[in-house]
């Protein structure tokens, strides 16, 4: 009975929390859309195929998508839609070839290996008319320096710290 008792009550919390399965299936923001013009040709990709042809590491693709459209929405008024298409990443750090096995599959993290982005946008009003586009090459040669890139262990801190110092310029200076 204490066990029946236990379960109904786990059940419950999962229902009010939110299981992760739940968590990642809520809708990103209706006003932001992120997506991604030839992902297989970004820097990045060439980067890490170059190194090991059949490995495939892409998944910080949907991280960043996710976390651009929930940072981008809480910045936008009511409203108003930005829409985004990523042309190019080349994440923070390379991998060095030269360096002795299993050394040279490590992404090594030194300032001549900034941060870069390419995007275009567009934000538009209620009325699906343009306020402002444009596109933009995001750099950031002071990563390593910059004390809110290099806290935590997410292994994309630098490009989010890249995006969110676009982002919080706000809608009008985007």
């Amino acid at each position: 009975m204490k066990c029946r008792t236990v379960l109904h009550i786990l059940f419950a919390a999962m229902a009010l929390l939110g299981t992760p399965a739940m968590a990642a299936t809520v809708a990103a923001p209706a006003n932001v859309t992120v997506s991604y013009d030839h992902p297989e040709q970004f820097t990045e990709t060439h980067k890490v195929r170059a190194l090991t042809p059949t490995r495939d590491d892409d998944g910080y693709l949907k991280t960043l998508k996710a976390w651009i459209e929930d940072r981008a929405g809480r910045m936008l008024p009511p409203g108003e839609r930005l829409d985004i298409v990523v042309t190019d990443i080349d994440r923070a750090g390379n991998f060095e070839p030269w360096r002795p096995y299993p050394l040279r599959e490590v992404r090594i993290i030194k300032d001549i290996y900034p941060p870069r982005i390419d995007l275009r946008f567009h934000l538009l009003d209620a009325d699906g008319k343009v306020i402002r586009e444009g596109t933009r090459k995001l750099r950031d040669p002071g990563f390593m320096t910059d004390s809110t890139s290099t806290s935590g262990n997410d292994n994309l801190r630098y490009e989010k710290a890249l995006l969110d110092r676009w982002l919080r310029k706000g809608p009008d200076q985007l």
